[in-house]
C-alpha cells in the first residue's frame, strides 16, 4: 500500500486504476423529469477493481475497504467479469431490510473479528455503474451505454452481486420513493443518460425524504475548536418510557454555537444530579438503551465526550431517514419548542414507512428501457 489513502494496486492491469473518487450527487426537493432513476442505497459506497483473481475495493474517500469485506472479494471473483471496474454499494440485509449498523461493525482492526462477521452477516454488492470492461475505459462514454453494458455483463451472474433496478418513468420513480424506504433505502437517484462519469463531482441528483420530529435535548458536545457548542444530543422516549439517544443536530454558524453556550447554561447538570439523568450511570447498564459516548470506529482519536443537560428542552429537527431506532444522518435544527412537554417526545410521532422487503426491490433487475 503506497499510503494510508491509496489502495494497493497489487498486480492489477486495468484501463482504470485505483484510486478513483466516485461520482457524487447534489440534493433536490423533487424528482426531476426526463432522467434515469434508481433507488438510493444506504450502504458503503465502493468501487471494485477486478483483474482475474486480483480484487481491490476502494471507498468514497479512496481508503481501501478490501480487508473488511472478504466475502465481497469472493463475490467479485465469482460474479463480476474477469476484467472490470464497477461502481456500487456494499450493503448488509437483515430481515429484508438494509442494516447500516452491521456495516459499521466491519470496520474493526482484528482480522479474526472481520472474518467472523463476514460469516454471520455477509454483505452483498449492488452495482450501478460500469467504469471499465475488458481493456475498455468507459468513463467518457454516455451513462446510457455504461448502464446497458452493466446489465449485459453483470446482471444474473451470481447471487450476492446485483444490478440496481432502474426506470426512466418518473411515476415509477415516485412510487419507488415511497415503497423502497420500507426496505431501508433512503431516496431516489436521478442520472442523465448522456453524462460521462465525473469523479468527485456532484453530477447526479438525489431526492431524499424530508420530515420533522420534536426531540428532547439531553446533552451536547463541545466543538472541536473549543469553547462553543458542537452538537446537540437528541432523544426520544420509547414505549418503556426510556429516553433513547437518536442522533445529533450539528449544523450551526459559529455565532449560533457561541449563543448556544449561554442558552444551555441553565440546564447544565450540577453536582449530585447525575443519578437522575436518563443517560448516566444507573440507566447506561439497562439493556437496549442507546446513550452517547464511546469510541468512534472511524477515528480512534475523536473526542466523543459529552456534557449532560437536564432533559427539559424540546427542539424541532428535520430528518430524512431512520436506521433502526435512530436518525441515520445528522438532523437539521429548526426551532425550539417551549410549548412541548419533553415526555410527549416519543417514537409514536414518527412516520412509519410502508413495509417493503429487499426481495421485492430485487424482484427483477430490468434494463433501462
Amino acid at each position: 500500500m503506497t499510503s494510508a489513502n491509496v489502495p494497493d494496486q497489487g498486480h492489477l492491469d486495468l484501463p482504470v486504476m485505483p484510486p478513483v473518487s466516485p461520482m457524487l450527487a447534489k440534493p433536490a426537493k423533487a424528482i426531476p423529469l426526463g432522467m434515469h432513476y434508481e433507488g438510493k442505497w444506504d450502504g458503503f459506497r465502493a468501487i471494485i477493481f477486478r483483474d482475474g483473481d486480483e480484487v481491490v475495493i476502494g471507498s468514497r474517500n479512496e481508503k481501501p475497504l478490501t480487508r473488511y469485506f472478504p466475502e465481497v472479494v469472493a463475490l467479485a471473483r465469482a460474479g463480476l467479469p474477469d476484467k472490470c471496474v464497477v461502481d456500487g454499494e456494499i450493503v448488509i440485509a437483515r430481515d429484508g431490510r438494509l442494516d447500516f449498523d452491521a456495516l459499521l461493525n466491519r470496520i474493526h482492526p482484528a482480522d479474526s473479528r472481520v472474518r467472523l462477521l463476514a460469516e454471520q452477516t455477509p454483505a452483498q454488492f449492488v452495482s450501478f455503474d460500469l467504469l471499465a470492461i475488458d481493456d475498455r475505459n468507459l468513463m467518457s462514454e454516455e451513462f446510457g451505454l455504461r448502464r446497458d453494458l452493466l446489465v449485459q455483463r453483470v446482471s444474473g451472474r451470481s447471487p450476492g452481486i446485483h444490478v440496481t433496478p432502474a426506470t426512466r418513468d418518473a411515476d415509477t420513480a415516485a412510487l419507488w420513493f415511497e415503497q423502497f424506504e420500507g426496505a431501508g433505502l433512503d431516496g431516489i437517484i436521478a442520472k442523465s443518460l448522456s453524462g460521462a462519469y465525473e469523479p468527485n463531482k456532484r453530477a447526479m441528483i438525489k431526492i431524499k425524504h424530508a420530515r420533522t420530529a420534536d426531540c428532547v435535548v439531553a446533552g451536547f458536545r463541545w466543538h472541536k475548536s473549543g469553547g462553543v457548542v458542537g452538537s446537540l444530543l437528541l432523544g426520544l422516549y420509547d414505549d418503556r418510557g426510556q429516553l433513547q439517544q437518536v442522533g445529533v443536530s450539528a449544523s450551526f454558524t459559529m455565532a449560533k454555537r457561541q449563543e448556544l453556550v449561554d442558552f444551555l447554561a441553565p440546564y447544565l447538570i450540577g453536582e449530585g444530579e447525575h443519578e437522575g439523568h436518563p443517560w448516566l450511570a444507573d440507566v447506561v447498564e439497562q439493556d437496549g438503551t442507546r446513550v452517547p459516548g464511546g469510541l468512534s470506529r472511524w477515528n480512534a482519536g475523536k473526542d466523543l465526550s459529552w456534557q449532560p443537560l437536564r432533559p427539559e428542552l424540546v427542539v424541532e429537527v428535520s430528518y430524512d431517514h431512520m436506521q433502526g431506532n435512530r436518525f441515520r444522518h445528522t438532523a437539521g435544527f429548526r426551532n425550539w419548542r417551549p410549548d412541548r412537554d419533553p415526555a410527549s417526545c416519543t417514537y409514536e410521532q414518527l412516520e412509519i414507512p410502508v413495509k417493503f422487503s429487499l426481495s421485492d426491490v430485487f424482484g427483477e433487475e430490468p434494463a433501462s428501457k
